[in-house]
């Protein structure tokens, strides 16, 4: 099984660099998922391909225009059935890393990046299925923020990290963050690798782990444990 994943955005270029590096690299490279990004500007029919106009009733900023999007995901939607289609917004529903497990077992997503002030309403309330934010705070459009979500996702699909059982110890994978990791040199600077680590012992180290997350979560992020 393979994950399609359609990005529709206004500045295709913001999106080139990190989807062509590592483990997205990889992913794609093995067939894992594939990625393609479409410039909504193909789907306009202006000859200045304007996606954009100021907002009824007023006010500063840019709203992207309806017209062009519906275009392009009406045109995607007659080569595949999706199972869902995602907005990048500030009010969206914050991402959790259960979203992005949940995401990584589906077979084809799209994505909608809005820029400027944001897209028309009737997008949303139409074609859109999940609303997902970063946190509370803006950025200049939806384009980093969908490739945040493309690698939280990505990583996840089956057979994309080769070392699977390493994303079971991952922070919030389990509700907890993750614990200290350490390597080689065991003595760096007089900073000693804690002995339990050294033993070999696989249950000890196992428990102290377990402890040191608990521990961890206990002090950086309390409101873990009482989800």
């Amino acid at each position: 099984m393979s994950l399609h994943i359609d990005i529709i955005t206004c500045l295709p270029k913001l999106l080139k660099s990190p989807f062509s590096e590592s483990i997205l690299k990889r992913g794609q490279q093995n067939g894992m998922v594939k990625i393609v990004i479409h410039d909504i500007r193909k789907y306009t029919t202006d000859k200045h391909h304007i996606v954009d106009e100021s907002p009824y009733g007023g006010g500063a900023g840019m709203i992207l225009k309806p017209e062009p999007i519906f275009a392009c995901v009406e045109k995607l939607q007659m080569k595949r059935k999706y199972d869902e289609i995602i907005y990048m917004a500030a009010d969206g529903v914050p991402l959790k890393q259960n979203t992005a497990v949940e995401l990584s077992l589906k077979n084809n997503l799209l994505i909608i990046c809005g820029h400027y002030k944001g897209i028309d309403e009737r997008i949303r309330e139409k074609l859109v299925t999940k609303e997902i934010s970063l946190g509370d705070y803006i950025l200049t459009g939806g384009e980093l923020a969908a490739a945040v979500l493309v690698d939280a996702v990505v990583r996840l699909v089956p057979g994309v990290i080769g070392d699977a059982e390493s994303l079971l110890g991952d922070s919030f994978q389990d509700g907890l963050l993750d614990g200290p990791n350490y390597t080689r040199p065991a003595d760096f600077r007089g900073m000693k690798v804690p002995e339990v680590l050294l033993k070999g012992n696989h249950k000890e180290i196992e428990s102290w782990r377990e402890k040191q997350k608990i521990s961890r979560t206990q002090e950086r992020r309390a409101d873990l444990l009482h989800n």
